[in-house]
């Protein structure tokens, strides 16, 4: 059975500027993409050099909060309690704040029920937990197809659930961000919180990825 629930009514405005069908480039994007221009035809910056530093930060550098946070929410019942109650309260207090992540909502993973994660007017998405949006997340297929086919969507990321698995897509907005916490993996009793983390990549806490297996190589996140 799928299920949906959306975060917000449809008729607010983000208060940020966004790519909007990938029509237009933001006024800041467009400054940003000068700037780099100009770098790179005096020669003070290398676009593959660019390329693999933002590269790394979308899936590495960026997604490690987050990760902590899961982490000690799978080592810890009484901050998983907390974080479920209050998630915003819940990752401040471990230090992770900034204007994109003032009000998080923590959505768990069970065997009965998957979160998939998505901001259908534009791309939301909490930067203090996760680091910079990929641009698959950013994409009218996705914004769209999360909602209309969460489980074809899953399915073409890698994910394939049980049939009676219930799926629920959660549509961020300027107001409101969120967190999944994926299921912690069986065999992983007694890991200290910086093992655990380990397991927990970016998709994961999209939605799009189940936590790694204890043993399994790291895998790659979806192309970015």
């Amino acid at each position: 059975m799928t299920g949906h629930h959306h975060g917000h009514a449809h008729e607010h405005e983000h208060e940020h500027e966004h790519e909007h069908e990938g029509s237009e480039l933001s006024g800041m994007a467009l400054r940003v993409r000068a700037l780099e221009s100009l770098l790179v035809e005096k020669g003070y910056a290398d676009p593959a050099a660019l390329d693999a530093l933002i590269e790394i930060y979308e899936t590495r550098i960026g997604p490690r909060n987050g990760a902590r946070v899961v982490a000690r929410a799978w080592a810890d019942p009484a901050f998983r309690d907390h974080l479920r109650r209050d998630a915003t309260a819940a990752i401040h207090g471990m230090g992770f704040t900034g204007r994109q992540g003032e009000h998080m909502v923590a959505v768990e993973n069970t065997p009965e029920e998957h979160n998939l994660v998505v901001c259908t007017l534009c791309s939301c998405y909490p930067w203090p937990v996760l680091g910079l949006p990929p641009a698959w997340y950013k994409a009218p297929a996705y914004r769209s197809r999360a909602v209309m086919d969460p489980r074809g969507v899953l399915a073409e990321f890698g994910v394939a659930l049980p049939e009676g698995t219930r799926i629920r897509v959660w549509d961020s907005t300027a107001e409101t961000r969120y967190l999944v916490i994926p299921m912690r993996p069986a065999g992983t009793e007694g890991w200290s919180e910086e093992r655990l983390a380990a397991l927990v990549s970016r998709d994961s806490m999209i939605g799009t990825a189940l936590a790694r297996q204890p043993g399994a190589a790291p895998m790659a996140e979806a192309p970015a």
